[in-house]
């Protein structure tokens, strides 16, 4: 196992955009040094690239040398400077302030920000959570000790989608939808949120497929979307429901499937064939 790497000699080196980036892996964690020229800002130079109207890779890092603005989807703006450590979720735009180069390290977003793939079709691992009952739970703890535990769940979910490399592409009302690059590492990031949610005093139902998408910065599309979807609503609590297609290509893997039978899902034609996930022998 690599102890020791240096990002001098780094295992790869991406350019886009404008900017350069050397990454490096070690023990599961993917590091990156990003230099941004003068002048860069994320709207003019990347935006072309990836698409979308706003950054939408979460980054967590720190700075070491000049210093960038940040701005938020709510309007909302910050600057950071040398020895400033950052959390940026997704939806933001943001740029070099000063004169010199900008120079930052990530350990989170990067594997987001140089495996982007725009207006390409690619096989995925699809992940769709939901949080079961939020409704009454909103009730009974009111909302402000409410908004506090989603938020929490919130940064317990993007914890895992950092360790499984997974891209968040939305987190509209109380569920996640994600991309990762096999159904593999779809799978165990649904397994870990459903036991992190838990910790929380949560609980997720959670649908994984693998299938075909276009995804761009602004989300991924496909009738492999709308599938995973449905199943999600079927999904009880707790439970973490796989389609036909991902037990297959994980046939070889150490895992335990349980048969849930065939469904109608809404909107798409024939049967399809479910399975729960019944962990690890």
């Amino acid at each position: 196992m690599k102890r020791k790497t240096n990002l001098d000699d780094p295992d790869r080196r991406v350019t886009h955009g404008g900017i350069v980036q050397d990454i490096v892996e070690i023990s599961g964690f993917t590091v990156g040094r990003t230099v941004h020229p003068p002048g860069w800002r994320w709207s003019k130079d990347l935006q072309p690239v990836v698409g979308g109207e706003w950054c939408m890779a979460r980054h967590v890092g720190v700075v070491l040398s000049d210093r960038q603005t940040v701005e938020m989807t709510d309007g909302t703006t910050f600057e950071l400077g040398p020895g400033d450590i950052y959390e940026i979720p997704p939806g933001h735009d943001g740029g070099v302030i000063g004169d010199e180069p900008l120079v930052t390290l990530d350990w989170s977003g990067i594997e987001t920000w140089t495996r982007v793939v725009v207006g390409d079709r690619v096989l995925a691992g699809l992940l769709m959570t939901d949080v079961v009952g939020s409704t009454q739970q909103n009730i009974r703890l009111g909302d402000a000790a409410w908004r506090s535990r989603l938020a929490q769940h919130h940064e317990s979910m993007r914890r895992q989608l950092d360790r499984f490399r997974g891209r968040e592409m939305d987190a509209a009302g109380d569920g996640f939808f994600a991309v990762f690059d096999g159904g593999a590492r779809a799978l165990e990031c649904a397994a870990a949120s459903v036991a992190s949610a838990e910790e929380d005093c949560i609980s997720l139902r959670a649908a994984v497929h693998v299938g075909e998408v276009v995804v761009g910065n602004d989300g991924a599309r496909g009738v492999a979307v709308h599938e995973v979807a449905r199943m999600a609503a079927l999904a009880a609590p707790g439970e973490i429901v796989v389609s036909e297609a991902t037990r297959l290509l994980l046939a070889g893997a150490a895992v335990n499937w349980e048969d849930r039978g065939e469904y109608e899902l809404k909107g798409l034609e024939g049967p399809r064939r479910l399975f729960r996930y019944a962990g690890a022998p």
